[in-house]
C-alpha cells in the first residue's frame, strides 16, 4: 500500500497567514490558481480545542476542493505528518518573506 503524501500550504488571505495541511495540491485548470483537496483537520479525540482550527473547520466545512490564487501562496512543503491548521497575523515589517506585487492589470485604470 502506498503512503499518501501530506502537504503544508501557507498562503495569505484577507491580510492573514493561513497554514493548512492537505493530501492533494496541484496546479488548477483555472489559470493562476492552485487546487487544494482533502484538507486534514486534527483528531476529534483531542480534548484541547484550538479556536483557530475550529474557525477553519467551519470556514472549509462542505468544501471538497479550494482554489487559491497563485500570487498569495507563500510556501508549499511535503511533510511527514500533519499538524494543526492555523491562522496568524501577517507582519510584513518582520522576517524575510515578501509578498508578490498586486495584480499587474487593475480594472478601470487607463493610460494617459
Amino acid at each position: 500500500m502506498t503512503k499518501k503524501r501530506i502537504y503544508k500550504i501557507k498562503f495569505i488571505s484577507q491580510g492573514k497567514l493561513y497554514e493548512l495541511f492537505a493530501r492533494e495540491v496541484s496546479q488548477s485548470s483555472i489559470y493562476g490558481f492552485i487546487e487544494i483537496g482533502e484538507i486534514i483537520f486534527g483528531e476529534k479525540s483531542v480534548l484541547v480545542v484550538d479556536p483557530t482550527e475550529e474557525h477553519l473547520k467551519s470556514e472549509f466545512s462542505g468544501v471538497n476542493r479550494t482554489y487559491i490564487p497563485m500570487h498569495t501562496i507563500v510556501r508549499v512543503d511535503e511533510v511527514e505528518k500533519g499538524g494543526i491548521n492555523k491562522i496568524t497575523e501577517v507582519s510584513l515589517s518582520e522576517g524575510n518573506v515578501a509578498m508578490f506585487p498586486s495584480p499587474i492589470h487593475t480594472p478601470g485604470k487607463t493610460k494617459k
